[in-house]
């Protein structure tokens, strides 16, 4: 009986020896209340001793530092905690790629620009007053240019803009080497119609249409694609947290503070959880988000190769006055074949035989084209140095989105170890951590999420994201959906901008016109017919001279 009554006397001192240790620990809400105050919170709306938990909706019930007011002001919180880093890693997403954009994107303007600035004071040394009197035609083309980058094809028929350059200058030169002669405009119109047959420059407009054509096409639908991404970041992470999701934040972040541990924090792989709940809509876009990445490095590789902007742009001035040379040592020919399908047209009374060869036609020495004495560069910077540092910043980002939980749970965030909140206490975590998606959080422990309901914004971005993916590849392979054009190689060598024409259609015993009109020979009195022969003769060797004068360079 002694040794039965002198147990329970020890068992009641052991419970009130516990008691006294652990008591005073969950009355004392004095630290909560500094915490809770150091929130932005009146610590007035913390009790000053534990009270019955029984109504709390999230905590753990029982003796408690908090009140359902305090979870109410808890969970707005967690909800701006939980945002704030996610937030934060978006806005540097957003602000490295608005920048890549801008660099891009001035490059490409100035660049544009350059050219056209080039092109006017190269042609002005080279052809004097009869380029002045043709510039508009050139302003007009980088114009056309220009309007097709920042707009597409919606605005500028690429193909279509470039066909009518050539005809428009093939008119202009045709008029300048037979000034012997008067055209009117159905005639122009007929020798307009057959420029592509006549090929009086050579093959360098079909080249400069290729280059132009991938080069441009690559340049603007990368430039959308840097664009593009700031917004879909924007609008996939400004999307509201579920009612659900700022539950189980405020469980992790804020409860250990009702049993007044207000410095634990929560295990990694419970704040994994409770992450890959809150952002299960944002990860579904990851496998569409890696796509559109994996295409824009493709298209970025093709800017740097084939498809390069800045070789295209740079010397565009010195192909096109190469077509020009082309269209003076060819224009007998030319002439002879468009007097053949459009008939001999009539003798200019007005023109007079005494008009000196640089008054006739484009009499200017060609300068040959010299690397090192051109600008290499736009906006301070180059093509490739723009590329190099893009292609680094898009594999950074790839996976993003289903990363973005391991980021925040981690650092300070968290605590390592058992030494950690799991939910309800300061213990091991035990559930397994789930993956990333909306459909793996059915098994969810920690956050209940609606599988069946996905997030209406995130999916219009998965498609937005889809489409441009589709746009990128079309560019990888030179179109912009509208257009399309021989992909024959070109050649290598100093002959890549065209040079002649070296098509068997050039030998003067072809037909040029597939519909050849009927010829039409004025009635010309036999004297004035003479006198003009004269002058046609005087002007094929004016022109004859003018040839020789721009060969000549080539040959020191």
């Amino acid at each position: 009986m002694k040794t039965l009554l002198l147990l329970c006397v020890v068992c009641t001192l052991t419970v009130l020896s516990v008691s006294g240790t652990t008591e005073p620990k969950l009355k004392n809400c004095n630290e909560v209340r500094a915490a809770f105050s150091s929130k932005g919170f009146n610590m007035n709306d913390v009790p000053n001793k534990a009270t019955n938990g029984a109504s709390l909706k999230v905590c753990p019930q029982g003796f408690s530092c908090c009140t359902v007011e305090m979870e109410d002001k808890l969970s707005q919180q967690s909800h701006a905690e939980i945002k704030a880093p996610v937030f934060r890693l978006s806005i540097n997403l957003q602000s490295t790629f608005k920048q890549r954009h801008d660099h891009f994107d001035k490059f490409f303007r100035e660049l544009l620009k350059n050219s056209e600035v080039s092109l006017h004071n190269m042609f002005l040394r080279t052809y004097g007053m009869m380029y002045m009197e043709n510039a508009e035609l050139f302003k007009n083309f980088f114009v056309s240019l220009t309007r097709y980058y920042t707009s597409g094809s919606s605005a500028v028929n690429l193909s279509s803009m470039l066909s009518d350059f050539w005809a428009d200058l093939l008119e202009r030169m045709f008029r300048l080497v037979n000034v012997q002669y008067e055209f009117n405009d159905t005639y122009m119109e007929c020798v307009s119609r057959h420029t592509d047959q006549l090929q009086p420059f050579g093959d360098v407009p079909r080249k400069l249409r290729i280059q132009i054509t991938r080069a441009f096409v690559a340049a603007r639908t990368f430039v959308r694609g840097l664009s593009l991404m700031p917004d879909v970041v924007n609008k996939v992470s400004t999307v509201s947290a579920s009612p659900s999701c700022v539950r189980a934040a405020m469980k992790m972040l804020y409860c250990p503070y009702c049993s007044g541990q207000v410095a634990l924090k929560p295990c990694q792989n419970y704040c994994l959880n409770v992450m890959r709940g809150c952002l299960a809509n944002q990860a579904d876009l990851d496998t569409e988000w890696n796509n559109f990445l994996d295409a824009m490095l493709g298209l970025a590789e093709r800017l740097e190769g084939p498809f390069n902007f800045e070789s295209v742009m740079d010397p565009i001035d010195v192909k096109i006055s190469e077509a020009i040379m082309n269209m003076q040592e060819n224009s007998m020919q030319v002439s002879q074949k468009v007097f053949q399908g459009c008939g001999t047209p009539k003798p200019n009374v007005a023109f007079r035989s005494t008009r000196s060869v640089r008054e006739t036609g484009f009499t200017g020495r060609f300068r040959p084209y010299s690397p090192e004495a051109r600008p290499t560069t736009a906006a301070g910077t180059s093509l490739d140095r723009l590329t190099v540092e893009v292609k680094k910043k898009l594999k950074h980002a790839k996976k993003f989105w289903s990363t973005l939980p391991e980021t925040v749970c981690a650092g300070e965030r968290i605590a390592p170890g058992d030494e950690c909140w799991n939910g309800t206490a300061k213990s091991r975590y035990q559930s397994d951590v789930i993956g990333n998606g909306l459909a793996n959080q059915v098994s969810n422990p920690d956050v209940e999420v609606d599988i069946t309901k996905p997030d209406v914004v995130i999916r219009s971005q998965i498609a937005v994201l889809k489409d441009m993916t589709s746009r990128l590849k079309a560019a990888h392979s030179g179109n912009d959906n509208e257009i399309s054009f021989d992909t024959e190689e070109e050649p290598s060598g100093d002959g890549e901008s065209g040079s002649g024409c070296d098509s068997p259609s050039c030998s003067g015993d072809d037909i040029y016109f597939s519909t050849p009109l009927n010829p039409v020979t004025p009635q010309v009195n036999k004297k004035h017919h003479e006198k003009s022969a004269g002058v046609s003769s005087q002007g094929s060797m004016a022109l004859a001279l003018c040839g020789l004068a721009l060969l000549i360079p080539h040959l020191r």
